[in-house]
């Protein structure tokens, strides 16, 4: 299977590895030192079961790689426009798109009964630049936990004891093309997940990403630290229980052990993706993670007071570091 990983940072360059493990063709879109080091010395990854080294074709240009059975897109949220005006060299008339990433999808109302179905996000897809490059029925959902640092460029360090990639349909299928791609995954000697219900998976993972990531950039610090403050804690929960009334409202049923959620995170030294990228100066990835949620909320009409300020105080950290603008 022909399978280009598009954004091949820490995420993606751990997901090209065990695609490539498990006995995928697999390429990569890169950029930068990290592209030049992969070209030199191959892409390297520390995990759990060893350190792992692959020569991969890597690329800065699509067009290079031509038509793919399918292409995992792995980038953040702010990238999406490049990838709508990049990705169609990599698109042959069935080739499946894999969208593995943080927050509320651009796909999210599409095949989803009731009365948002098919509507647009456009602060995800300004100009509905994705779902026209892409076409109907290409996007497939994806939630990752995994982890993991690009610790010097063609190397990343994976902290998560174990990975997880977890992909399905928007339409709630179990198709060929998903159970394929997760027992590639899976062959690549991590957990690959094929579920019906992959909108439960984003909010369950969502869910403490609202919580835990704004409370990591206003503070400064990994969970473990942030949650010795009883007073985190509680707002922790407020952000939580007002997440999963989101996804409710909205047909969801994400779990709401919001308790087990916390205890989980207490012990996690792990800075979120979103505070390395603003540690790092890099754009941050405000709208689908933060943003999108509260914009579901005021379509569905529930109230999120807590995430309301918890939110607002993020951009305002972010725009004062010139990494978001509304």
């Amino acid at each position: 299977m022909k399978i280009c990983v598009y954004g091949a940072g820490a995420i993606g360059g751990h997901l090209a590895s065990r695609l490539h493990r498990g006995g995928a063709d697999v390429s990569i879109v890169a950029r930068g030192p990290h592209l030049a080091a992969i070209r030199a010395n191959g892409l390297t990854v520390h995990a759990i079961d060893g350190a792992h080294n692959a020569r991969l074709r890597a690329t800065s240009n699509p067009a290079e790689l031509g038509p793919q059975d399918a292409v995992f897109v792995t980038v953040k949220a702010p990238a999406l426009p490049q990838i709508a005006a990049g990705i169609g060299p990599l698109l042959g008339r069935d080739t499946a798109v894999a969208f593995v990433m943080n927050g509320i999808p651009w796909w999210y109302f599409n095949h989803l009964p009731g009365p948002h179905e098919g509507k647009s996000l456009p602060r995800i897809d300004p100009g509905d630049v994705l779902r026209k490059a892409l076409g109907p029925g290409r996007a497939i959902g994806g939630v990752v936990y995994s982890a993991s640092a690009v610790s010097e460029p063609g190397v990343i360090e994976v902290e998560q004891p174990k990975s997880r990639f977890i992909l399905g349909e928007p339409d709630g299928s179990m198709s060929d093309r998903v159970q394929a791609l997760t027992g590639l995954i899976t062959k690549g000697g991590v957990s690959g997940e094929a579920v019906a219900d992959i909108r439960k998976e984003i909010w369950n993972k969502l869910i403490s990403n609202l919580a835990g990531g704004t409370l990591a950039v206003l503070s400064g610090a990994a969970p473990q630290t942030v949650y010795t403050e009883p007073a985190a804690m509680q707002a922790s929960l407020a952000a939580m229980r007002e997440a999963a009334s989101i996804a409710q409202a909205l047909g969801s049923k994400p779990g709401v052990n919001h308790e087990a959620r916390i205890k989980s995170q207490s012990s996690m030294a792990h800075k979120p993706s979103i505070l390395q990228d603003l540690e790092a100066l890099r754009p941050m990835e405000i709208d689908g993670m933060f943003d999108a949620p509260l914009a579901l909320a005021r379509m569905a009409g529930v109230a999120t007071p807590t995430l309301d300020l918890l939110v607002a105080l993020c951009k305002i950290r972010a725009e004062s570091s010139g990494l978001y603008k509304r």
